[in-house]
């Protein structure tokens, strides 16, 4: 070992395995490794490291690498166990060793599987009480270590001498099951004692048995629920015993009489267990492939957090109704005393109320109901374990006299870190990026579901390809999306083309959709942008390359037109029976995210080193762009569709080769949202762009009052409404409490929140700027309607953060940057220079770049409604007057005179905007416009 004397005020923390915290059980004889460095010294650069095995072991190598950095020894076989220490240097400076941290390696192989799957022969019918499956063990004394690794077909919960093993819930989880299926390694050497052992698994639908999809499908992945256990038991001698699932394990009814995720769970509680003496079959390697195995990348699902109830009350029919304050996932547990043997207590879920009821209509076949049988008990506690609901609000009968302290929400989800925080001075953008965080945490539960509480809750592409850089903020996605893409490779067809969801269980024949086949390039990008893993590039690059091409080969002249799309899915313009109906051709959606995937694709192909698929995928994608830009934009700068959305995508991904088609675009972008009366206008595939897209094109201002309008449809407007959560349509709820009539509305989808990655990046200014932020683009935009931003994340490298305030006329800024980043700091306003820096804290204070406007003169119309004060006192003034009945329509009616004079549209009143008089109006907007030139 090296002598050097350690720098006492540098320190390496935060030592992982791979993207995983718990390194129990890794899938992989190389993991790879990843640490923080602490340093108080500002010179502190690292130029290499240390890695020590606990065996005395030790590699050096001269790197500054700190994040996913290879595994420096021999690889581990199966079953290894390897503590390790890192140390750093910086020159000949070096710090003292880390804390070690501990990896411990899965079964490798199929073959260290000496266990096989088990299905109960008379137990377990697809509508029987679900089934336990039992094993005694007998242990000599002195056990030190014992592994239970465990999968099923189905979902399992795992007890060892009437101990939960783990508290996982709903594990395997759900993958691609025909391709990969996850198994869990569980230390229970704390559960086990000398003697006899009883280790017990019951057993659930799930997904791979339940319900699954909105068209009634059911048992799609088999029709017999299994299980495969093997429990691995070492003593202190060195020997070892091996008890896997086969022949001689039995089976048994419970008293959980049905469950599924959509349904929900039957339980009768006065259900007393037999003996468990029912046979099992042992399924052959046909039946249950053990090839398919696979490890976990991600965390897994967990109970999260408890929350109270805050309310109980009776509806205007009777019911008892219970309020929890939050739209959420998971269950109702309910506390019980003194209960009648025979009593049926039902609980009911949903996530809004319609006419004070409970609504279970946006449910559609969700029956989304637990309910219980009593045995007659002095107290008992009620909760499901083999379902989840989404819901804010619970119908509960056969309880009287509830009591709101015996009601708690159960929150589950993929147990996934907190890694970004947004926090400003409008009190409704924080609620409203609490209710993305919210969204997010509920929607992504093993994989990122579009909804939780519907008959659907699948894994839908478009979604997370819009949404992974909000997601890769606020949480540590690395290993819950890396999963979820493996998934998405194994599904992929042969020809490229990639499912509409993922595990695809819609089995189309040819699911082709831009935008949502996309995530294959996109999502693996990204992840590569946010946690600078290049291995995820590498492994995915058939996949996204697969799927540009299969999208190349149905284009015409360079154009991808025809054949079925989502379009800019969920346009608001569109009726509520028809959300394809969108303003934007599905064309020009569809070539537009050709052009981006295959400059994407060139990209990664380029970080990748295969520099002739760069070269011809950038070719393919400036092909694109042309064809584009010859089919669908005229010589004067229009797009076909005349939408926002066509503007957003021509701007964002650099399908206008001119500066001047750029500003001619920017520019009609700007009025588009003007005369939406600064409404949202986009679906999926443009909202995610439309910030950006303006802050781009030099209308910052504009993007903040579209991101700030409270109107319907807005961000803001449900967060009027009482939303805690983002919602699937802009007016899933309606303004007067009734829930959208379409027969697709769902209170809790992430999507359209996809517009807090420009909250962090440009509101408050925190954005990477090299793969896992090593370097950081400090570019806060600040404006006149917030006096304070901040941005919080948790980087592969430490903690970053930037927080501004405007006060006093002086712009106050402060940036953290972590050990081994460093940023470039852009100051808002004129003249301002930028600044790069290393770690540490670093402020600046500056002139106010938005100080309160100055007195202007308002020439046209355009300039009148860009000053927002006069434009809400011209609004009020008319529909104060009867002349339409809000700002939205007002603006669509001025849409033909932005360029009119603004003193001369008191004139217009009568004779082209209204029928209906408008004279006193008139007077009202001559006194308001007397400023003006005419």
């Amino acid at each position: 070992m090296s002598r050097e004397r350690p720098e006492p005020d540098t320190e390496v923390v935060s030592l992982r395995f791979e993207h995983r915290e718990d390194a129990l059980g890794v899938g992989t004889p190389e993991p790879r490794l990843s640490w923080q460095v602490r340093s108080d010294d500002p010179a502190w650069r690292q130029t290499a490291y240390e890695v020590e095995l606990e065996c005395g072991a030790t590699e050096r190598i001269m790197s500054a690498e700190q994040v996913l950095v290879p595994w420096p020894f021999s690889p581990l076989g199966s079953r290894s166990r390897a503590r390790v220490r890192v140390r750093v240097a910086s020159g000949a400076r070096w710090s003292d060793w880390s804390a070690p941290a501990t990896v411990e390696t899965g079964l490798l192989r199929s073959a260290d599987w000496t266990a096989r799957f088990i299905s109960p022969r008379r137990h377990g019918a697809l509508d029987a009480p679900a089934p336990e499956l039992v094993r005694k063990v007998l242990l000599r004394a002195d056990v030190v270590s014992a592994r239970l690794y465990a999968t099923a077909h189905g979902v399992y919960t795992a007890s060892l001498n009437g101990a939960r093993v783990s508290g996982e819930v709903l594990a395997p989880g759900w993958t691609s099951y025909r391709h990969r299926l996850r198994y869990q390694t569980h230390d229970v050497t704390a559960l086990l004692r000398k003697g006899e052992n009883t280790l017990s698994v019951v057993l659930g639908n799930g997904w791979y048995r339940g319900y699954l999809g909105w068209w009634g499908a059911r048992a799609l992945y088999g029709d017999r629920l299994a299980l495969l256990a093997q429990l691995e038991v070492r003593y202190a001698d060195g020997s070892a015993e091996v008890f896997g699932t086969d022949g001689e394990w039995r089976a048994r009814d419970t008293g959980i009489v049905a469950d599924d995720l959509y349904k929900g769970q039957r339980t009768d509680l006065r259900f007393t267990p037999e003996e468990a003496d029912g046979p099992v079959d042992v399924l052959s390697d046909k039946e249950a492939d053990l090839t398919r195995l696979v490890t976990p990348e991600g965390p897994p699902v967990r109970v999260t957090e408890v929350l109270p109830a805050l309310k109980v009350w009776q509806s205007p029919s009777g019911r008892t109704l219970v309020d929890f304050g939050q739209n959420l996932v998971g269950w109702v547990r309910l506390r019980l005393r003194d209960t009648t043997a025979g009593t049926e207590v039902t609980v009911r879920h949903a996530e809004v109320l319609e006419n004070e009821e409970l609504c279970t209509r946006p449910l559609r076949t969700a029956d989304a109901t637990d309910t219980y049988l009593l045995a007659g008990a002095e107290e008992v506690v009620l909760e499901p374990s083999l379902t989840f609901h989404g819901f804010r609000y619970a119908e509960v009968t056969g309880v009287p006299d509830l009591a709101v302290e015996d009601l708690h929400a159960v929150v589950v989800g993929s147990d996934l870190r907190r890694t970004g925080w947004f926090s400003c001075s409008d009190p409704d953008l924080e609620q409203f990026h609490e209710n993305v965080v919210r969204g997010t945490r509920g929607n992504f539960l093993d994989v990122p579901t579009d909804c939780p509480q519907r008959d659907e809750r699948l894994g839908w592409t478009g979604d997370i390809q819009v949404f992974s850089p909000t997601a890769a903020f606020l949480f540590d996605t690395a290993g819950f999306l890396s999963s979820w893409l493996a998934d998405l490779a194994a599904e992929q067809h042969t020809d490229g083309a990639v499912p509409w969801v993922i595990p695809d269980v819609l089995d189309d024949a040819a699911p082709t959709a831009a935008a949502w086949g996309d995530a294959a390039p996109v999502v693996p990008w990204v992840l590569y942008e946010r946690y600078a893993d290049r291995d995820v590039l590498k492994r995915q690059f058939e996949s996204a390359h697969a799927w540009v091409d299969k999208a190349a080969s149905l284009t015409t002249d360079g154009v991808w037109a025809g054949g079925f799309q989502f379009g800019d899915w969920l346009d608001p313009s569109a009726p509520p029976d028809d959300p394809f109906a969108a303003r934007t051709p599905t064309d020009v959606v569809a070539t537009a995210c050709l052009a981006r995937c295959a400059d994407v694709v060139a990209r990664t192909a380029e970080v990748l080193g295969r520099t002739e698929e760069s070269a011809r995928y950038a070719a393919l994608a400036e092909r694109t762009r042309e064809a584009f830009a010859r089919t669908f934009v005229t010589p004067a700068g229009r797009i076909l569709g005349d939408s926002p959305t066509a503007y957003a995508m021509a701007l964002q991904w650099d399908l206008l080769a001119s500066p001047h088609l750029r500003a001619v675009a920017g520019d009609r972008l700007a009025d588009l949202v003007r005369t939406s009366g600064f409404r949202i206008a986009t679906g999926f595939v443009g909202t995610p762009l439309m910030t950006d897209a303006l802050t781009s094109a030099g209308h910052a201002d504009l993007a903040h009052r579209l991101l700030l309008e409270k109107g319907c449809p807005s961000w803001l407007y449900p967060v009027t409404m009482g939303a805690t959560t983002v919602w699937e349509r802009w007016d899933s709820m309606l303004p007067d409490g009734t829930v959208n009539p379409g027969q697709m509305t769902s209170f809790n989808h992430y999507a359209l929140g996809a517009v807090a990655d420009w909250m962090h990046r440009t509101v408050a200014g925190l954005a990477p700027a090299a793969p896992g932020y090593r370097e950081i683009t400090v570019r806060p935009l600040p404006h006149r309607s917030l006096t304070h931003a901040t941005a919080v994340h948790l980087t592969p490298y430490g903690e970053a953060s930037v927080s501004w305030r405007r006060e006093d006329g002086r712009f106050h800024l402060r940036v953290c940057v972590p050990t081994g980043a460093r940023a470039t700091v852009h100051l808002p306003g004129p003249g301002q220079p930028s600044v790069t820096v290393t770690h540490g804290t670093h402020t600046w204070t500056t002139d106010d770049p938005c100080p309160a406007p100055a007195p202007s003169e308002v020439i046209t119309v355009r300039d009148l409604m860009d000053e927002p004060g006069l434009w809400g006192r011209t609004v009020t003034a008319l529909t104060r007057n009867g002349l339409g009945d809000d700002s939205a329509q007002l603006a669509r009616r001025l849409a033909p005179f932005l360029d009119l004079p603004a003193g001369r549209l008191p004139a217009l009143l009568n004779r082209v905007l209204f029928e209906d008089g408008g004279a006193d109006a008139g007077i009202e907007l001559r006194t308001l416009l007397s400023r003006t030139a005419d």
